[in-house]
């Protein structure tokens, strides 16, 4: 989930500027990512107290970004994520997906199961890349594809971190259907399922999305966006025994991704 901005961050980030770097537009991306923390959409008033900047440079900044399609401003004269943020959104989490290939590719050959990665956009999980197992038995999920988080390992991977009322919001909006008889179907279960992944470090789907179906998730730490990475496999294959072996290779090849991603968002 995202996580909340002090007010100094504004400052923090002047002082941490490179040589050459435009405060004008790093003050503009650090009001979108705010937008983005507070639910997308805003006052004047709640990014001035937030950011630490005077409400004519917001005024300012924010006039820009809906003459360029990336704001829109409402009728109640607040301000929300504009339609522009979508493509820009699409593409970069199929690149996502592209940088993560090789390391699923690892989890394979490591593990022998298929390796998915998945984000949560809004309320939903979407896969953004997978590298399928070599056996004739293996799992398949399309790549974007929408899934509810309740039912799958990389939902409960990706939504450990979140405040508990944050995730009730979550479930209220989405609700909890039953995909199997081994679903969970209650904010009560889902939450201390949650609590088990911050225990163990890693998150199961035990034949909750898919009868015969057993899933292991970890999340990808410090990632841009929330994401998570998972083996999927026959039940009869991915065991209590194998998660022993799978669950420390799939935290090593969380922690690579994250490194790189890291990398690629420094300058150049």
């Amino acid at each position: 989930m995202p996580t909340s901005r002090t007010p100094d961050a504004s400052a923090e980030s002047a002082a941490a500027r490179p040589a050459g770097g435009v405060q004008s537009l790093e003050r503009a991306f650090d009001l979108l990512e705010r937008m983005a923390d507070a639910g997308g959409e805003v006052g004047l008033s709640e990014l001035s107290a937030t950011s630490g900047l005077p409400l004519p440079t917001i005024h300012r900044l924010m006039r820009t970004l809906v003459a360029c399609g990336y704001v829109r401003q409402q009728p109640n004269r607040r301000y929300a994520l504009g339609p522009r943020l979508i493509r820009l959104g699409e593409s970069a989490s199929r690149l996502l997906g592209t940088w993560a290939r090789p390391h699923l590719a690892r989890l394979v050959e490591a593990t022998g199961e298929t390796a998915n990665m998945a984000l949560l956009d809004g309320d939903e999980v979407v896969y953004v890349a997978q590298v399928p197992s070599k056996h004739s038995m293996r799992m398949f999920t399309e790549v974007g594809r929408r899934v509810l988080p309740h039912s799958t390992g990389v939902g409960k991977a990706l939504l450990a971190g979140a405040p508990p009322e944050e995730v009730r919001a979550l479930l209220a909006r989405t609700g909890m259907p039953a995909a199997t008889a081994r679903t969970l179907t209650t904010p009560e279960a889902f939450l201390g399922a949650l609590e088990e992944v911050r225990r163990l470090g890693y998150a199961v789907d035990d034949n909750e999305q898919e009868v015969g179906v057993r899933c292991l998730a970890v999340p990808v730490p410090d990632s841009p966006t929330a994401a998570a990475i998972s083996i999927s496999g026959p039940a009869g294959r991915v065991t209590e025994e194998a998660v022993t072996t799978i669950v420390p290779v799939l935290q090593q090849v969380a922690e690579e991704l994250s490194a790189e991603l890291a990398a690629s968002g420094q300058p150049g």
